[in-house]
């Protein structure tokens, strides 16, 4: 099944565009013209202070200036283990002018994937923030230069220290489109993280999609997700790109959350769905004055549609959905202010991106099968140069239409409604195949979130002998609810099909997720095999 961006209900941008873009560009050139054109405007806001853009112009060059004088050359990579803040931006930004990659790490993974992701990148700078600093493991100091972004080192470079003088002037590098951008290292939840690489070229073909998002010089965007998470990357580099400012957030919180938003009158932001669904929670949400939002962003987990409408009746401005993956391929989007009724959805194939669906033998399933359901695979000009240093993880992840295009496999398992929007029903490792018949655990964690009691509720499939694999939900009660697990267990399996009744009911003070709010049912599966 193919889809394509040809539905006439289909916007072609949901706000006003700014001055056209160019074919291509670079981002570190983007913001030296920012910078000679609006000097004192702000670009990046942390509990640190403010820095203008031509201060952050001056920053990146004194960066690859520092790089050029290690040796570093265009192709390189540094990596950065920290939380979120403007000396991080810096060094992404400045190691990008000198022709570097970067690869963010994520501050959750263990000292042993920390270790092995910064050989795997090839990294020989480890820019580390103070939390961050003992969870990477001494054996690395032979290998890799760490340098520390805080004041006390114990041991390390400061950055400081590292730094040329101010004022320094890099040699120019002209950065090419198939040139490494980042590396973002996959969030694990599937095990071994590994390395994406997406080049300039896939990056500016986001600036260019970003455009729906009407940023421009006066866009203040509030981030409060990692910096690491291709997630916040998304919203980022198009905001430093039309010369925007960004409010950086060390770590989420739902007061500091508002309060930012309304001191700077944030008018953009990207949240996970657990980020909106305790923001809807929130006693005082509805205090704060969040009028100057514009564009609100959702990716990575499954939105409810429920937790949509509630966030489009509550807090002004537009809704955005993006499905996609950090590999690239085909995306959707779903504005979802303009087709409420769409909410099950995760909208349209975006503007170049074409959509279609397998079966569990790669072929490709005819389009006169209009409710069929498949693995989606997707292409677009936003598509991973592969996996780093993996060629065979890289062919596993492609597919290839009878024409040998390249696609890229999701490995989520979903249909397309008849006005071509996408509905998912599950990630294809993560459906029960339960004697014969296969189950989508979202469908039944969509009924039992229906139960007064349940706040929230994840199914996983464990073995069985009886029926090769059977499910069983983790539940978290509401506050206040004392309902038993087997009470809970026997009213969802009062109304579901007997192949769906649930083999067992666990209560769970919280869902395991990580840092950008996916929930791990591999480590539920794990917990339940202990």
């Amino acid at each position: 099944m193919r889809c394509r961006c040809d539905n006439p209900r289909m916007p072609a941008t949901a706000h006003p565009a700014a001055e056209p873009l160019p074919d291509f560009d670079t981002l570190p050139d983007l913001i030296r013209g920012h910078a000679r054109a609006s000097p004192r405007a702000p670009a990046l806001v942390d509990p640190g202070g403010m820095l203008d853009y031509a201060a952050l112009d001056a920053a990146m060059d004194r960066v690859a200036a520092t790089l050029q004088r290690d040796g570093a050359r265009p192709g390189d990579t540094i990596a950065i283990c920290a939380y979120a803040n403007s000396a991080y931006v810096v060094l992404f930004m400045g190691a990008l002018r000198a022709g570097l990659a970067v690869a963010p790490l994520a501050p959750s993974s263990t000292p042993a994937q920390i270790a092995g992701m910064a050989a795997d990148a090839g990294a020989r700078h480890l820019f580390l923030d103070a939390p961050n600093a003992q969870a990477v493991p001494a054996a690395l100091t032979g290998a890799v230069r760490r340098i520390r972004l805080d004041e006390s080192a114990d041991g390390d470079v400061r950055l400081a220290d590292w730094l040329l003088p101010a004022g320094v002037k890099p040699k120019p590098v002209a950065i090419e489109r198939d040139w490494p951008f980042n590396i973002i290292y996959s969030s694990g939840t599937t095990g071994t993280p590994k390395g994406i690489v997406q080049s300039h070229a896939m990056r500016w073909s986001q600036v260019r999609r970003a455009e729906a998002g009407g940023y421009g010089a006066d866009t203040v965007t509030l981030i409060a997700t990692p910096l690491y998470s291709n997630t916040t990357l998304v919203v980022v580099i198009p905001t430093l790109a039309r010369g925007g400012a960004l409010v950086l957030m060390p770590k989420f919180d739902c007061a500091a959350y508002l309060a930012l938003a309304e001191k700077h009158r944030a008018t953009h932001t990207m949240l996970v769905p657990v980020q909106y669904q305790r923001l809807m929670a929130w006693p005082d949400f509805d205090r704060h004055d969040l009028s100057s939002f514009r564009f609100k962003a959702c990716t990575s987990a499954p939105f409810r549609a429920e937790l949509k409408a509630e966030v489009l009746r509550r807090w002004p401005g537009a809704l955005t959905e993006y499905y996609g993956m950090t590999e690239g391929g085909g995306s959707t989007i779903l504005y979802c202010h303009l087709f409420p009724d769409k909410l099950h959805t995760v909208g349209q194939p975006a503007e170049g991106h074409e959509l279609r669906l397998i079966d569990e033998q790669g072929v490709e399933l005819p389009r006169d099968q209009p409710d069929a359901i498949g693995e989606v695979v997707g292409r677009s000009a936003a598509m991973m140069l592969g996996y780093h240093n993996q060629p065979a993880k890289s062919r596993e992840a492609e597919w290839h239409d009878a024409q040998g295009r390249r696609f890229i496999r999701t490995g989520d398992v979903g249909r397309f409604d008849a006005d071509g929007f996408l509905i998912l029903m599950d990630r294809r490792k993560d459906m029960v195949i339960s004697g014969g018949f296969n189950i989508y655990p979202s469908d039944l964690e969509a009924e039992l979130r229906r139960h007064p009691a349940v706040a929230d509720a994840a199914v996983v499939g464990v073995p069985s002998e009886a029926w090769g694999e059977t499910p069983v939900a983790f539940v978290v009660r509401r506050t206040g609810c004392d309902d038993s697990a087997d009470a809970i267990r026997q009213w969802m399996n009062e109304r579901v099909g007997k192949t769906q009744r649930l083999a067992d009911l666990r209560l769970i003070d919280e869902l395991p997720r990580s840092a950008i709010g996916k929930v791990l049912k591999r480590e539920l599966r794990e917990r339940y095999r202990r």
